[in-house]
């Protein structure tokens, strides 16, 4: 909100959250029952569904670019972090979409004239582009220096001036009153062609997408207008803003007041004197080399809307279903055909953390296809050819997340070094620090576990530091419990022990975990997984913590998004080991069964203000 909100800053339908469409339910239920009841073809109603539709696809598609092309570093304006706190503040950027759409809902209804509009009519596309220039421009030049008068500044413009560090998004987030006044603007075009009868759909559509484009484009915080086209025609400076134009109002505040057009700022002596220098240093920004990244991958069909590349609201939670996912199935399935033939890994995230730069790139494969040995191959050679890359770039260290350290796909990554002995790239795959957490979560007291799931590097190592910590390690089959003796010899041997029950209150799980097998537990156990995906919960009367994971330390920059299922600002161990290998500076691999001392990586985690997470239900 606004340092001092205003009246009508709320927006009507604030209580109703995602429910907001609704207000547009009575509406389209109208247009249908007039085109089917009454045989009513009306133009305006039978396009008003495509038109919102394509207005939240379009800045869907602008939110999706703008933050793989920032997170890229190509072109990058400004170098600002962006905060849960302005994804929170930016969420209802859709808010705006509702009003037109109701606005011009309630349009179709009241004037005859856009009922049956022509597909196109030159003179009032003529006549928009007039009245754009001349009117909303000028209007809007002088309403957003009003803006910047304290009175209302406080009270209503400050909202949208919270973004330094602008999104796509940021656009639109404005107080309701706001909004309004904009809408009263930008509908001059619009009544001007009602009025003198040039109205088409062209006009109409084309006009509202130029808005969405130009909004978009402006705040998408990297620069994309070549230098060429300035060059070819040079009056082009005054006829339209670039990106960098107008970041500069966004960290100036009082220059560049422009709508689209910097004329007016020119004409008024508004016009920031860095404007020409932002651009051209923008234009010459490289792709950023990080110093270590994270290799992970996609999950379910949905999890490709909580990416961060998604839909922001839903990346800043943590990973779970909706229920309107259902009615996005067609999009789902295509965005899974795309990536199917996408076959390279993408960027999806920058962060700055002293002084190291990082990012997470994202194998284009799901958890269903790492699972088929047919794809086994496939996989394998993204992530190597990631790897490569990585290692081209000069990046330090690249961990491995989620199941591309799986055993049988590539040894916990052991494969691409033996491949490539010459790797400078340290590869990490991250489960020192899994075991350590796990070891630093199990509840002070605890004299005995039970050991659920596959024994696999970090099993082991959990079984023999809990035995060197005096802690029995229970299994209930025969075979497990003399292979755990097998792998640690004789130390510490009389802490691992045979089950015949399952009364232990502290159980070590994976997530395949059965439903059969957690009804076994005991009232009040505590569910502690040592695998990078979560079990599914199936007891209320239990308690279950998250996979092994740390607070990341506040001065971590650029964190706007959680990490799958995991809360905010609350990284994977396997993630953050990534990380501090590469502040470490530790010059050797963590992968096949080579293992990091327990004590050493926890120790370093710590002291570098990674911090412990707390037990949830």
């Amino acid at each position: 909100m606004a340092t001092k909100p205003g009246i009508l800053s709320e927006w009507p339908w604030r209580g109703l959250g995602n429910f907001k469409y609704v207000v547009l339910a009575p509406f389209v239920a109208h247009s249908i029952y007039s085109y089917i009841a009454k045989d009513e073809k009306s133009t305006a109603n039978i396009l008003m569904i495509p038109y919102i539709l394509w207005r939240l696809f379009h800045s869907e598609i602008w939110i999706a670019y703008s933050r793989y092309r920032t997170a890229k570093g190509t072109h990058r304006i400004i170098d600002k972090s962006i905060d849960y706190e302005q994804v929170d503040r930016e969420r209802d950027w859709d808010d705006q979409v509702v009003l037109n759409g109701l606005l011009f809902y309630i349009g179709t209804l009241t004037i005859p004239v856009v009922k049956n509009m022509p597909v196109w009519n030159t003179e009032g596309v003529i006549l928009t582009i007039l009245l754009h220039t001349g009117p909303v421009e000028f209007l809007y030049y002088w309403f957003h220096r009003a803006l910047h008068h304290h009175f209302l500044y406080s009270r209503y413009h400050s909202h949208h001036h919270s973004s330094i560090a602008t999104e796509p998004i940021t656009s639109v987030a404005h107080p309701f009153v706001e909004n309004l006044v904009y809408f009263a603007l930008f509908t001059i075009p619009l009544v001007g062609m009602m009025v003198t009868r040039t109205n088409s759909v062209i006009g109409f559509a084309g006009y509202v997408t130029y808005i969405d484009f130009m909004n978009n484009m402006g705040h998408c915080n990297f620069e994309l207008i070549p230098k060429w086209l300035f060059t070819v025609f040079p009056p082009l400076k005054y006829l339209m803003y670039t990106p960098s134009f107008h970041s500069l109002h966004h960290t100036q505040f009082r220059t560049n007041y422009s709508l689209f057009m910097p004329m007016y700022d020119y004409i008024y002596g508004t016009t920031d004197k860095s404007s020409d220098a932002v651009y051209e240093a923008s234009l010459q920004k490289q792709e950023e080399s990080p110093d270590a990244v994270h290799l992970t991958h996609l999950t379910t069909p949905e999890s490709i809307y909580h990416l961060r590349l998604g839909f922001p609201s839903l990346a800043s939670k943590p990973q779970t279903s909706k229920w309107y996912f259902w009615v996005m199935w067609p999009l789902t399935c295509w965005s899974m055909v795309i990536t199917w033939i996408y076959g390279r890994t993408f960027i999806i995230e920058r962060n700055y953390f002293k002084k190291q730069k990082l990012q997470t790139w994202v194998i284009p494969r799901y958890n269903v296809q790492y699972l088929s040995q047919r794809q086994n191959e496939s996989i394998s050679g993204l992530i190597e050819d990631a790897i490569l890359d990585a290692d081209e770039k000069g990046v330090k260290v690249i961990s491995l997340g989620l199941m591309n350290q799986g055993e049988e796909l590539n040894r916990y990554g052991e494969l691409y070094v033996r491949r490539h002995p010459k790797l400078q790239i340290k590869v990490v795959d991250g489960s020192s620090l899994a075991v350590a957490v796990v070891l630093n979560t199990i509840p002070k007291g605890t004299t005995q576990v039970l050991l659920r799931g596959n024994l696999s590097k970090i099993a082991y190592s959990i079984a023999f530091g809990l035995s060197q910590r005096g802690i029995q390690v229970a299994t209930i089959h025969e075979h497990e419990h003399e292979k755990l003796k097998k792998r640690h010899g004789t130390n510490h041997g009389s802490n691992l022990v045979l089950s015949k029950n399952y009364a232990q209150k502290v159980w070590l799980i994976e997530d395949a975990l059965t439903e059969e097998e957690q009804l076994k537990a005991a009232k009040g156990t505590l569910f502690i997984p040592f695998s990078q995906f979560p079990p599914k919960k199936m007891r209320k009367d239990c308690y279950y913590h998250n996979t092994p994971a740390m607070v990341v330390p506040t001065s971590f920059e650029n964190m706007d998004s959680c990490e799958n299922w995991l809360p905010r600002r609350v990284m994977s161990a396997w993630r953050v080991a990534g990380i501090v290998h590469a502040l470490e500076g530790w010059n050797a691999h963590e992968c096949g069964d080579t293992i990091f001392s327990i004590d050493k990586v926890w120790e370093a985690s710590l002291r570098h203000g990674f911090q412990p997470l707390m037990i949830s239900s």
